[in-house]
């Protein structure tokens, strides 16, 4: 096993975590949780309007 061997195994792995994540970002379990988590900031600006 060379330094390539290793090379290739971090990009793969790299390439693993990415696509997982993308799939956990963009699943509809967590969509309501996301959405929600989108408009924190509107509702600070809503409670300080007199």
């Amino acid at each position: 096993m060379d330094i390539t061997d290793l090379r290739i195994a971090a990009t793969l792995l790299s390439f693993a975590t990415f696509i997982g994540i993308l799939i956990w970002a963009y699943s509809r379990r967590n969509a309501k949780s996301f959405e929600d988590a989108g408009y924190l900031p509107f509702l600070d600006e809503q409670k300080e309007a007199p």
